[in-house]
Formats: structure tokens, sequence, C-alpha cells
């Protein structure tokens, strides 16, 4: 009897060699046929796959399949940021942005259904908590980008980057968002170079060792205050990893992957974080560390208490930062009149987790580490 087809769409090579050498009794090289017509030719129909010989393709379909998300509906904005809602299941959905720039096109995936972080000023936090993304929902958000955006662009622009600020806490869902990485990086999968691939986290500091040992990508670190006080406000799981232990993991991740620096994301909220205190508190951390900060306008979304930093305050942070040696930049915000900004993604979450991870923090001294 014929089980359930197992879908490739997000089989790293090495899983799909064993599965056409064990399943089927091909070689390897079938293995890499089938990921260039995967992800280089987009091909969802094992009849479409004109170099594969006919028996074997008829033993594909009977044991196999190229399952990816279904669209459920498309906006764009006045600036030509896309934003898609994916079904990823009969009562859930995830929201992906795709930002265009001239020479660059970034996809901007999720990693979970919602967020267990609870970040005080991110609306995908306030949407709690259902389930962690497979492997092949997080690869088939880019699958189907690369589709949408090829019909419907003459030029046809690619996606050239792919960063994991989507809804989510990436290293919550280490063990499927690393093969989906490894993925996107295979010369055979996306060929994207790892600096073209962004993992933002929160701060699961043993997760970034961990990383640091098996996959080298960019990281980026949700920051957002300078100090511990303020921190473990705004972002909970600072109570469990302050910034020290954080910051330390982050240099050990640089050293041990030969990185670059470390983007540290830093949201600029009116009256509480963004005083020339603060930046100079930030200066004193960043100094002559490989760090960049990356100066991002506060996004409104109903219910919300904060406000955005007037645009004269965040420049005035920026400068102070430069002037005491840190590279601070100002994002430009993208998509914001189709709720398509930083901290605005917000999907479609049911049958949620609705403790916050802050009162859970508080309750216990010794929480168990975020799964």
């Amino acid at each position: 009897m014929i089980g359930e087809r197992v879908n490739l769409l997000g089989l790293p090579r090495t899983e799909l060699e064993a599965f056409v050498a064990e399943r089927l009794g091909a070689k390897p090289f079938r293995a890499r046929q089938l990921m260039k017509w995967i992800y280089r030719r987009r091909a969802a129909d094992f009849s479409a796959m004109s170099d594969l010989a006919q028996d074997f393709r008829t033993q594909l379909a009977d044991v196999a399949k190229i399952a990816v998300p279904e669209i459920v509906t498309q906006q764009i904005s006045s600036d030509g940021t896309r934003k898609w809602m994916l079904r990823m299941d009969e009562v859930q959905g995830i929201e992906t942005v795709y930002i265009p720039e001239p020479g660059r096109g970034t996809l901007c995936i999720s990693s979970q259904v919602g967020c267990a972080m609870d970040c005080s000023f991110c609306a995908t936090a306030q949407q709690g908590f259902n389930r962690n993304l497979s492997v092949a929902e997080i690869v088939g958000q880019v699958w189907l980008a690369h589709r949408e955006l090829t019909e419907a662009r003459a030029d046809g622009r690619t996606i050239t980057n792919i960063v994991f600020m989507g809804m989510g806490e990436p290293l919550a869902n280490y063990r499927n968002v690393v093969p989906a990485m490894r993925i996107f990086m295979d010369d055979l999968g996306y060929d994207l170079s790892r600096r073209r691939v962004t993992l933002s986290t929160s701060g699961l500091v043993p997760q970034i060792y961990k990383l640091a040992e098996e996959c080298n990508v960019a990281l980026a670190v949700s920051l957002h205050a300078p100090n511990d006080a303020l921190r473990n406000e705004l972002v909970p799981i600072n109570r469990k990893h302050p910034i020290a232990e954080l910051l330390a993991a982050c240099w050990h991740y640089i050293d041990k992957q030969n990185g670059r620096s470390v983007t540290f994301e830093y949201v600029m909220l009116d009256g509480i974080n963004d005083r020339p205190e603060h930046a100079r508190e930030l200066a004193r951390l960043m100094r002559g560390r490989p760090a960049k900060l990356n100066l991002i306008p506060f996004n409104a979304f109903t219910g919300t208490r904060y406000r955005c930093s007037p645009a004269a305050t965040i420049v005035r942070f920026r400068d102070i930062l430069n002037e005491h040696g840190v590279i601070a930049t100002m994002r430009r915000t993208r998509g914001g009149d189709i709720d398509a900004a930083c901290g605005q993604l917000a999907g479609r979450v049911k049958d949620r987790t609705l403790v916050r991870l802050g009162a859970k923090l508080t309750a216990s001294r010794m929480p168990a580490e975020v799964q």
C-alpha cells in the first residue's frame, strides 16, 4: 500500500539524494536534476520535467509531490512593495513581503505562525503563537514569490536577498530554519551567498552559539534598548538572556564564522528609547566592535501605545552614534500603506497560545528554553 506522498520541496540535497536512492533506486544525479527543476525552473509537476525518463517521472508521481502554500491575498503598495498572505492549513495564515529596490530585491519571510516572544511594540507578537513552519512552508514562500514576480514583471526581476524578518522567532524554529537556509545557499537551490541570507533574532543565546557551529549566514539582532531595565520591558527574552550575555554570543558568532559584522535593529519609540543618553549608552556597547545599528522608525498598529520618534530625533540619535565611531543608518519605511512594514505583519493566527512570554518569565526564575 502506498503511503502519503513525500513533499520534495524543502528537502536539502543530502536528504533528496537519500530519498531517490532508497525509495526509487536512482543515482544521486537524479536528485540534482530534481533540485534544478524545483528551484530554478519552479516546476510543481513531474510531467513537465522533460529531461527525466518517463518511467522515473511515473515513479515520482506515485511516491512524491511538490506542494507549495496557497496564496490567499496579494497587496501591492504605492512604493512597489508586495505582501502575500499564504494559507498554511485550513485556518492558519502567514505573511511574506517583497521589497524592490534598484538592483536589489529583498524577500522578508516568516518562520512561525504568530510569535511567542511578546515584544511589546510588534504587531505579530500581539497575535499570539500557533506553531512552527515546516521546512517546506519556509522554502515555499520563496518558491511562490519567485513564480509570482517572474510572471508579474516583464524585466524578470528576481530575489537577491532573503531575510528572516517576517512572523516568528527563527531561532525558536531552529530545526526547520537551518535546513531552509541551506537550500537558499545551495548552488542547486537558490544559490545565494551567505551575506544575502539574513537571520534576525530577538536573542535566543544558546541557539546563536549552536548556529555558529552549523550555519554561516548574516546575523541581525533585535536590540531596541541600550540597557537591561528598558530591554526587559520591550523584549521580554532579555530577562532570560540579558544584553551582556547576548552580545557575547554575537561576538562569538562573528569570530567563529569569520563574519563582517552583526546588524543590530533598533526601533525608534518616542520618549521611550530615543533620548541622547540612550544613544551614548549604545555607543559604549558597540564602540570597537563589529557592529552596525539599523534605526527603524516605529510602524503603528491598532491598539499600540507607542508612537514613532520624530524624524529630527532619529537623525540626532544616528548622529550621536556616528560621532562616537559607531556605524548607524536609518531604515526607510516601505509598504506602510498595506501594513507590510517592519513590525506590522499579523497574518491569521488561530488556536493560538495566549500566555505571554513576559508573564511566564516574570512568574518563573528558571523558565524552560523556548522550543
